[in-house]
């Protein structure tokens, strides 16, 4: 039995492998105690994944996925049972571990990596957290910087990066950004995220990056912006007509192309992985695309960046802000891959930036998707155009 057990035990290599990814069934398959599992949310795949920024939009996703193929997850959580209540589902009983900790303590996040074989930092923050504080002076009031963008993306990143040195962590995966590749852009987090990437790196060469596009989904900040800026607002401003391009990746797919990295975690060693979606548009097609979705009228309004600043320094003081002046910033660039799909597919082995098509995910159409959620924003949801329910 112990010859049969060794037979089935999974050789690493450094070569390139030709075998299909799947994150339907784990690395290892037949891992569990006592017995052999079918592979998949039953069994064990004999990996254990620390992860920070579970409770996110993309880490929902790639906890879920974790779950599925029966990994043993640790994650990290800065809030309160509430907060996370939601991942419970995505992991058989007794297969997540969720931890407090704070950014601003080392140890606490070293609890968490302690045992772990790879690590996966998810964290970051599109705007500054502020709060208020009583002062000598009037008005007696001043908002102070709880969590700023650069702390959330360049120095929590670079911490849990020497941490993973310190601790000999087998593997770290560091999610960027696409717009990282600006390192002189107008936004301050296309900067902290060139700048938290590059923390990484010098840290922990051996550091997988994975960089999306902006990301779409059922809890996104893009498609849903424009449906709800039309429920507050009759004029919604195109920032400089709303003429530079994006190229959205559905999250689903980015969380699939994570999944498939921890399946085989050697392969991707101080590599990056490139995701974005099949097709680019400007903001003001995806503006007209939503309202066609949702069947609202608002005045679509061709607007200098620096003017619509003027409500975006408002709107910022926001608890979950709608719109920030950096984010006005972000959206005056093109937000696209580094490459084209052709110059991506041609390139040579050695030294290769991979994108999701080189493990085995395929993107999603941002049509397939949106009217999933945006419907939603439509005055009487889609019964209304069905006979019978009016």
């Amino acid at each position: 039995m112990a010859l049969r057990t060794a037979a089935l035990k999974p050789l690493r290599s450094t070569a390139l492998p030709t075998r299909a990814f799947s994150t339907e069934l784990p690395r290892i398959t037949e891992r569990r105690p006592n017995e052999t599992g079918h592979g998949g949310r039953a069994s064990d795949a004999g990996v254990k994944v620390a992860l920070f920024g579970a409770t996110g939009f993309l880490g929902r996703y790639v906890s879920s996925g974790l779950g599925s193929n029966g990994t043993l997850t640790y994650i990290g959580t800065r809030g309160d049972e509430f907060a996370y209540r939601h991942l419970r589902p995505h992991h058989e009983l007794g297969r997540a571990k969720f931890s407090y900790y704070s950014s601003r303590d080392k140890q606490s996040m070293a609890d968490i990596i302690a045992d772990a074989d790879i690590v996966i930092n998810l964290i970051g923050k599109y705007y500054d957290t502020k709060a208020l504080e009583n002062t000598d002076s009037f008005p007696f009031l001043n908002y102070k910087v709880s969590t700023s963008v650069w702390e959330a993306n360049v120095e929590v990143p670079k911490m849990i990066a020497e941490l993973c040195t310190e601790m000999q962590v087998d593997n770290l995966i560091h999610v960027s950004s696409a717009a990282a590749g600006n390192v002189d852009s107008a936004s301050e987090w296309a900067r902290s995220k060139a700048a938290g990437e590059k923390e990484v790196l010098e840290a922990y060469p051996w550091a997988t990056i994975v960089r999306p596009t902006q990301m779409f989904g059922h809890e996104d900040k893009l498609l849903n912006l424009f449906a709800k800026m039309a429920e507050r607002f009759p004029v919604i401003p195109l920032v400089d007509g709303g003429h530079a391009l994006t190229q959205p990746v559905y999250v689903d797919d980015v969380a699939r192309t994570i999944n498939r990295i921890v399946d085989d975690p050697e392969m991707f060693e101080g590599r990056r992985v490139d995701c974005f979606g099949p097709q680019d548009y400007s903001y003001a097609e995806l503006a007209k695309f939503v309202y066609d979705i949702t069947e609202q009228e608002p005045t679509l309004s061709d607007v200098p960046a620096e003017v619509v600043k003027y409500g975006a320094n408002v709107l910022q003081y926001e608890g979950n802000p709608m719109l920030t002046p950096d984010m006005v910033d972000l959206w005056t660039e093109d937000y696209l891959p580094e490459m084209t799909a052709e110059k991506y597919a041609a390139q040579k082995q050695l030294g290769k930036v991979f994108t999701m098509k080189d493990l085995g995910v395929e993107a999603t159409p941002i049509e397939k998707m949106a009217f999933k959620y945006l419907y939603r924003f439509r005055k009487g949801g889609h019964f209304i155009l069905a006979e019978g329910y009016h």
